[in-house]
């Protein structure tokens, strides 16, 4: 473990994007037993779900997990929001798995592209429950990240998103 240390991408304490969990916190970089064979891991804590994971160090890149994004990657994604929802001519089950994956994907660009085109103002038709779970899911990931680089709270980090999103209507 110590001459694996050297070379690890990711610290202890240092913030992280699991695509399946959204952002996290690496407690600790520790070594387990699996099936009678040592195995280094991350521990990554998720404090929203109240939730710690054990990322195996030697899968985790290729599980997707990423350093949180820079600031520009976040004025990007930003931005993102403000343009024209993009709606595809498609059956819903079919929208929803793309969405699905763009938001477990960890991409903060495409789950930008979730948010923006499944938010709704409130002259707009309804939402169907599996849309707005949908739209929350994605909602929560990027206020997440957002709130991390940015150092303010996710509350803020939502009415930020918010204001973005309902100015794109005027």
């Amino acid at each position: 473990m110590a001459k694996t240390r050297k070379r690890l991408p990711f610290k202890q304490n240092q913030f992280v994007v699991y695509p399946a969990h959204g952002v996290g916190k690496i407690q600790s970089v520790t070594s387990i037993e699996v099936l009678g064979k040592q195995t280094d891991v991350y521990e990554i804590y998720f404090r929203k779900d109240k939730m710690t994971v054990k990322v195996p160090i030697a899968k985790a890149l290729g599980n997707g997990l990423r350093r949180l994004s820079t600031p520009e990657q976040i004025t990007d994604a930003l931005k993102i929001l403000t343009g024209k929802p993009k709606v595809k001519k498609a059956m819903w089950s079919r929208k929803a798995q793309e969405y699905d994956q763009k938001i477990n994907s960890g991409d903060l660009v495409a789950i930008s592209e979730v948010v923006r085109d499944l938010h709704r103002n409130d002259e707009q038709r309804e939402q169907s429950y599996s849309e707005r779970l949908l739209y929350e899911a994605a909602l929560e990931r990027l206020a997440r990240e957002v709130a991390v680089i940015e150092e303010v709270e996710e509350l803020a980090a939502m009415k930020k998103i918010g204001t973005i999103l309902a100015s794109r209507a005027t």
